[in-house]
């Protein structure tokens, strides 16, 4: 396993998304007072928090919640043979909020899709954006980030997993197998 990212990248990351979340979703037509982080168990979470800390250095505090999509999958049964199911908690109005689901990692796009209808469950929001720190490709369901971190080309059968330290901080990227030419 090598070190794939180290923390002072992951940070850059991070502060490169909030701030692209603060300046360019207004240009979108979101309302910042409405602006809400959804982060996907497990890995999302911890993204979902370093990005709501950032975005609190420029004044703005944002409710962050979790959603757990295990139950929500297409492919639980294949892919979840012994799933670790969590609570989701959203303690906000989702109905009219514009929400911003954050991932740690992009592939299939089929993560994303259980997060939003579970998110759906919580009410209708106004708009939902995707932000992930990694884009690795791969995709079988037509999901793009609307903020990424960084675009990473790994071979399919390669894991690629954002390291927390004790805290639950993001701190570092590992790759298992190889990056693509």
């Amino acid at each position: 396993m090598t070190t794939l990212v180290d923390s002072e990248e992951l940070a850059r990351c991070i502060r490169r998304i909030a701030a692209a979340i603060v300046d360019e979703a207004p240009r979108d037509g979101a309302d910042l007072d409405r602006l809400a982080l959804v982060g996907i168990r497990r890995g999302g979470v911890p993204v979902a928090w370093a990005l709501a800390e950032e975005i609190a250095r420029s004044e703005r505090e944002v409710p962050v919640g979790t959603v757990e999509i295990a139950l929500y999958r297409d492919d639980a049964a294949t892919a979840l043979p012994d799933p670790k199911i969590g609570p989701s908690e959203i303690d906000f109005e989702v109905r009219g909020a514009d929400v911003v689901l954050v991932d740690d990692v992009l592939q299939t796009g089929r993560t994303v899709r259980a997060a939003i209808d579970c998110l759906l469950d919580y009410g209708r929001p106004r708009r939902v954006w995707l932000a992930v720190l990694f884009d690795r490709g791969g995709r079988e369901l037509p999901i793009a980030p609307d903020f990424v971190g960084r675009v990473v080309e790994i071979e399919p059968d390669a894991k690629l997993e954002v390291v927390t330290d004790d805290d639950g901080a993001p701190r570092h990227a590992t790759l298992e197998g190889s990056a693509t030419a």
